[in-house]
């Protein structure tokens, strides 16, 4: 069988296409960031009251 060559379609992206999907990301990421920061302060002052 011979082999196809692939082609691919080039279309223009906008930035409003993607802006949504790139806010609810950053929304989450800093969503996360909060929680760990508060995992680890809880975390930090734990160990100082338990371990010293």
């Amino acid at each position: 069988m011979a082999e196809q060559a692939p082609t691919y379609e080039m279309v223009e992206v906008k930035a409003e296409d993607i802006m949504a999907e790139r806010q609810a990301l950053y929304a989450g990421f800093m969503g996360a960031t909060k929680w760990a920061i508060g995992v680890t302060a809880a975390l930090l002052a734990l160990m100082a009251i338990f371990l010293v």
